[in-house]
């Protein structure tokens, strides 16, 4: 059987960027193979749906990159693909575990589970849970005879499915990431598998989606790993062979301790998912990779990379190449420490391999002309991190400076500046307009001061300041050729009139 995986989030609010390294896992994999990749939207919680998610789920794989094969949009052999759209199936397969007596109905009221945990409490229960030892006094279709069963269910009174979890069993199964995992049945409480409500629970869903969808491997992240032995459980009820599993570690706080969240991103001051989001709720503001600048073959290198080792001191991938490099055996099983600056150091990469020609097209709106976008492209792309900062960085090639830097003035704006200045605006005005270029402007007026016995390095810094109102910057130069003869010369002048004065 060919490879088969799925990405199954669910449409709660925004995917987190954790999901979208989940889901990038799954596509290396299965491309790596050969196989295909799958996207189920597991909206059986419906009280949690959020609208807007799941588009926003299907934009962020887009931008990403990320192809699905079969999915609600893209169809395939096993539609729907949204689990609120298969809540016949999952009843049907419930009833199946009833009807064989691997599943039982539950009356209990909320009221009653509640006074139940609170007396297994009391008595200091290991594990006060509804299980193999409780279900016993409690009131289900185990307890009561099969006429009081069929009563209540024709009274429409309340229930739940549950799974009866065996007393006595052992659990054993290889993950592909953390090896042999053993668990012993008595650990493992009676699962709900069919809520009140008519819907499935995540477990029961999943499981039969899986096996209908024919998936041969489940790569998800470290949280569910406690739900896996449930999950075995579930597959040996139905008679099913189960998938393989790879859990995935978890990607942790920048400073390592503990599960990077929602909240880290705020204190942090970075993003912590794939592209904006509107809470329709409160109307909140989350930051994304997108919104922020960074280029999504880069956000794709940095992401693959938490987590999993290529075995080899490269880190620039394409996604070809990481397809042809990936395996499950190098993901690592500790958690991975997110890097905010590390993603920068990607991003700065990978708008370096950008064309001049893209990144003049995306600075075209700020710069004005096409040919100022060109200057400014190559005068800034060695020294970014994000194509916005082409133009943000450098706010005096748009506007006249307002001020100096006092301290370069107090350092810098000496005698010796003072008599060289005119001497500069002297030089730069004898290049004629359509030759103020950097290489011109830089031949001419070095080799001019070096005639005059002024030493150029001495300055430089002051002469800077004139033009930009700061001490350092990009090249210089290349800022005269861009902002042209006539700008230059007025800054000159004005730099003259206001330091001086």
């Amino acid at each position: 059987m060919s490879v088969r995986v799925r990405f199954a989030p669910s449409p709660t609010g925004p995917l987190h960027i954790g999901g979208v390294r989940t889901a990038l896992y799954n596509y290396l994999f299965a491309r790596s193979k050969g196989g295909k990749m799958l996207l189920r939207i597991e909206d059986t919680d419906q009280a949690r749906y959020v609208p807007g998610a799941e588009q926003y789920i299907q934009d962020a794989l887009k931008w990403l990159g990320i192809e699905i094969d079969e999915g609600p949009v893209v169809g395939g052999p096993h539609a729907p693909y949204k689990q609120s759209e298969r809540k016949a199936i999952y009843k049907e397969y419930a009833q199946k575990l009833i009807d064989e007596g691997k599943a039982y109905f539950a009356f209990d009221t909320p009221e009653e589970l509640d006074t139940m945990r609170k007396e297994l409490e009391a008595a200091k229960v290991d594990n006060p849970s509804y299980n193999a030892v409780t279900r016993m006094q409690m009131k289900n279709s185990i307890t009561l005879s099969a006429d009081e069963v069929a009563q209540k269910i024709a009274n429409g009174e309340p229930h739940v499915i549950r799974l009866k979890v065996p007393l006595k069993d052992e659990i054993r199964f290889k993950d592909l990431v953390r090896d042999w995992v053993v668990v012993h049945s008595s650990t493992i409480d009676d699962k709900v598998l069919m809520k009140a409500d008519g819907m499935p629970t995540y477990h029961l869903a999943n499981i039969v989606d899986d096996h209908l969808m024919e998936i041969t491997h489940v790569i998800r992240g470290e949280e569910w790993l406690p739900s896996a032995p449930l999950h075995i459980l579930l597959y040996r009820a139905f008679g099913w062979q189960h998938p393989e599993f790879a859990h995935l570690p978890l990607l942790l706080k920048p400073e390592g301790n503990g599960k990077l969240s929602k909240r880290d991103g705020v204190l942090g001051d970075f993003p912590v998912f794939p592209l904006q989001y509107t809470d329709p709720a409160n109307g909140e503001v989350a930051r994304g990779f997108k919104e922020d600048g960074f280029l999504p073959e880069a956000t794709l290198n940095f992401l693959a990379l938490l987590g999993w080792n290529p075995g080899t001191e490269q880190e620039i991938f394409s996604l070809e190449q990481l397809i042809d490099t990936f395996s499950l055996d190098r993901i690592n099983k500790s958690g991975a420490r997110f890097d905010i600056q590390k993603a920068k150091w990607f991003n700065q990469q990978y708008l370096r391999e950008r064309s001049n020609e893209d990144l003049a097209g995306a600075v075209l709106p700020e710069a004005g002309s096409p040919e100022k976008a060109a200057q400014l492209v190559k005068l800034m792309k060695d020294r970014v991190t994000f194509a916005s900062e082409i133009t943000s960085e450098v706010p005096y090639l748009f506007k006249k400076p307002k001020s100096y830097d006092p301290e370069i003035v107090a350092s810098k704006w000496n005698d010796q500046v003072k008599e060289a200045m005119p001497i500069i605006a002297n030089i730069l005005e004898g290049i004629p307009s359509e030759d103020f270029n950097s290489t011109q402007i830089h031949d001419v007026l070095f080799q001019s001061l070096t005639d005059m016995g002024i030493k150029a390095g001495k300055i430089m810094q002051a002469f800077r300041l004139a033009i930009t109102g700061e001490g350092k910057g990009p090249d210089l130069m290349l800022m005269l050729e861009i902002l042209g003869k006539k700008e230059v010369l007025e800054r000159i002048e004005t730099a003259i009139q206001v330091i001086q004065n």
